[in-house]
């Protein structure tokens, strides 16, 4: 089989490891494996055992989405083996659910060990649902932000906010590349999600809200571009060290869909030293990691 053939190896891997008994099938004495046979999966899925030989094999290469819905419903995969099948035929998993807030043991651990940096984590619309105090210390309380239902990109955007800058968090903080792009490449992240999640009622409900509510979101939105915010540099006018140049990252969480927001500096800069200064200021638990949440 082709190393190239994705698709009929996941398809015979899980073929042989469904029980036939589990499919609701009669089994007999005389079965020489344990899961299915093919022309079992052929009549389960309702195509025809050709084409569930041809598929395995690499000889078909373009099965389409209703045929791979049918061989996952089959084959009883979860969503995450689902999702994998219509990869592999180079084919988009079907959209369903809604955005992920829960913030899972290992990221909240995760943001522990960071907890002499400012982090932040988001889920994949851009609400705010977790934080430290050294984000609360560098970048202000986000329990002061006002944004809609804790939303970047709705406090952003917010009606009778003034200067963009102005309006997102407890004190001014500036993108080294402006507004513009920075707006420009949070809606392009914010499309993707709506893509992904398209029945997310919350999400939908955002988006409409935003469209009816900001001229510059809906110029932004209509251009059609998407594509994953992946990072900025900012100059937070801190009201106790001044001008604070940080460069933001953002990472991804596999199999959470979230978005970790870290701020640094540069080791032996002004700006180090005053995040340094900064750090002082957290109290001693907060540098143990415990995370704030929103």
């Amino acid at each position: 089989m082709a190393s190239t053939n994705h698709f009929g190896v996941a398809l015979r891997g899980w073929r042989e490891r469904l029980s036939p008994l589990a499919s609701g099938l009669e089994t007999d004495a005389a079965r020489r494996i344990p899961g299915l046979r093919r022309e079992e999966l052929a009549r389960l899925a309702g195509l025809s055992v050709d084409y569930v030989v041809r598929l395995e094999q690499g000889r078909a290469r373009n099965p389409s989405a209703q045929v791979v819905t049918a061989l996952a419903r089959a084959l009883r995969l979860d969503t995450s083996e689902r999702d994998h099948l219509f990869r592999c035929a180079s084919l988009a998993p079907p959209a369903g659910g809604g955005v992920p807030l829960h913030v899972p043991p290992r990221v909240h651990r995760l943001v522990r060990q960071l907890s002499d940096a400012p982090v932040a984590v988001y889920a994949a619309d851009w609400t705010l649902v977790s934080w430290n105090r050294m984000w609360t210390t560098t970048v202000g309380d986000p329990r002061t932000y006002g944004w809609d239902q804790g939303n970047l990109v709705a406090g952003m955007f917010r009606s009778g906010g003034g200067h963009r800058a102005d309006s997102i968090a407890a004190w001014p903080i500036r993108s080294w590349a402006g507004d513009e792009a920075e707006e420009e490449s949070l809606v392009a992240d914010l499309r993707v999600t709506a893509a992904v999640y398209l029945h997310d009622a919350r999400l939908t409900a955002l988006v409409d809200r935003l469209l009816h509510t900001s001229s510059r979101f809906a110029r932004l939105w209509s251009n059609g571009t998407a594509g994953l915010h992946g990072g900025d540099r900012k100059t937070i006018e801190h009201p106790l060290v001044g001008d604070l140049a940080l460069d933001l990252d953002v990472l991804m969480v596999p199999g959470s869909d979230l978005r970790i927001v870290t701020y640094s500096a540069d080791n032996g800069t002004d700006d180090a030293e005053k995040l340094d200064s900064l750090r002082g200021l957290c109290p001693a638990a907060a540098l143990n990691g415990t995370p704030e949440r929103a």
